[in-house]
């Protein structure tokens, strides 16, 4: 897919010289060979327990049996509502978090239960950038002390202070303020430091967690900006996580979309947004202006999902998105009412078009409106309200 820049003034913007098992298909782009990262039914459930011996009373089921790939030099997007399971999944993909079940195979080696002894070397080649750009820097440790620390944890020390000088040059912060404190930076520069320390170690795959969320909009551009530069200049592979559609389809190359632990669908970033085949995606993107219409920004026909999410504690049977599916009410033909196997069947992710995976029993067909019932009544209300 071909990507473009971010518009952006010179305020610190880089210009760059089958179905399986459980989780279902994951198509492979044909010319990117074997993937980087491999993803087989992870599943991640964390215990609730109660009184003092802690007795496990339930658990949380923050992923839920999820296959994917990452393949060498792409970005793939992993979007959802907040609580849907996406920062868990990169801290389970770069084992900061231990899983529950399933495999994941980085470069070739299996990490799923790993020690820490066969992890540290690895490391080296995977680095998170997280959400908070001030949370996530040590705020009594200068900017060339946080950058230089994972030559210092890898014992690969050697003229350090240039090394780190020179990633700060090409991540758009001046080499001289390399004695400042993170409290004197702002907040798309403290990001920069956190692109920068994960550079380091010249890693094969970084984890964006929602890296641009916490910043203002033009500073947005000029990090995704700074982003894409760098995965042209050093070869890298991303696995992008957000919550904003607009930003991951500017970054991605293929698009996963979470909901309640479970990746609901999958495929390229243009055809998933274009052509939307879960009725949860198409919930999503009909609250997104749309500014290539002829006439200004306009919105798709607004889907207002009823409810609120499940709780994870006590996920729905079936098919996660059932309670809140109006596609679901369309089939079943009644307000209330949903068919049988959305209820009781877990519908598994299988191919809907080449390479378009959904996991879903009535896949949308192309430019197929949604009658939400209950948008119905709120625009009649507001008519009321206006008369």
């Amino acid at each position: 897919m071909a990507r473009t820049r971010a518009q952006t003034g010179d305020g610190g913007g880089v210009s760059a010289t089958e179905t399986r098992e459980g989780g279902g298909a994951t198509p492979a782009p044909a010319t990117n060979g074997q993937p980087l990262v491999e993803v087989r039914n992870l599943t991640k459930r964390f215990p609730i327990v109660h009184g003092f011996l802690q007795k496990k009373i339930g658990e949380v089921h923050a992923v839920e049996d999820i296959s994917f790939d990452i393949f060498k030099g792409e970005t793939l997007g992993l979007v959802g509502e907040s609580g849907c399971g996406k920062s868990t999944t990169a801290r389970l993909v770069t084992r900061l978090l231990e899983p529950t079940g399933g495999m994941i195979r980085f470069d070739g080696n299996d990490i799923s239960s790993a020690g820490q002894r066969r992890l540290r070397p690895l490391r080296r080649q995977m680095q998170i950038v997280f959400q908070d750009p001030y949370s996530s820097l040590n705020p009594r440790q200068t900017v060339g002390s946080i950058i230089g620390t994972p030559f210092k944890i890898h014992r690969t020390e050697g003229d350090t202070k240039r090394r780190v000088q020179e990633l700060m040059d090409r991540v758009g912060l001046n080499p001289e303020h390399y004695n400042r404190y993170p409290h004197e930076f702002s907040g798309g520069q403290r990001q920069r430091i956190g692109v920068a320390r994960a550079l380091a170690l010249s890693p094969k795959l970084i984890v964006c967690d929602e890296p641009v969320s916490a910043l203002d909009v033009s500073i947005q551009a000029q990090i995704l900006n700074l982003l894409q530069g760098l995965q042209e200049d050093f070869d890298l592979t991303y696995l992008f996580i957000s919550h904003d559609l607009g930003v991951v389809r500017h970054v991605s190359d293929r698009i996963a979309v979470m909901y309640l632990g479970h990746i609901v669908e999958y495929g390229p970033a243009d055809e998933l947004l274009d052509n939307p085949k879960h009725p949860y995606t198409a919930a999503l993107l009909s609250a997104v202006p749309n500014p290539e219409v002829e006439g200004g920004p306009t919105r798709r026909e607004r889907v207002v999902l009823r409810g609120e999410i499940p709780s994870p504690i006590d996920p729905p049977s079936g098919c996660p998105f059932h309670p809140r599916c109006e596609k679901a009410r369309q089939v079943a033909g009644t307000e209330e009412g949903v068919p049988e196997n959305c209820k009781n069947e877990f519908p598994p992710l299988a191919d809907v078009e080449a390479e378009h995976l959904a996991a879903c029993w009535y896949p949308l067909e192309e430019g197929e409106p949604i009658r939400a019932v209950v948008a119905e009544k709120l625009g009649e209300t507001a008519d009321d309200a206006a008369g």
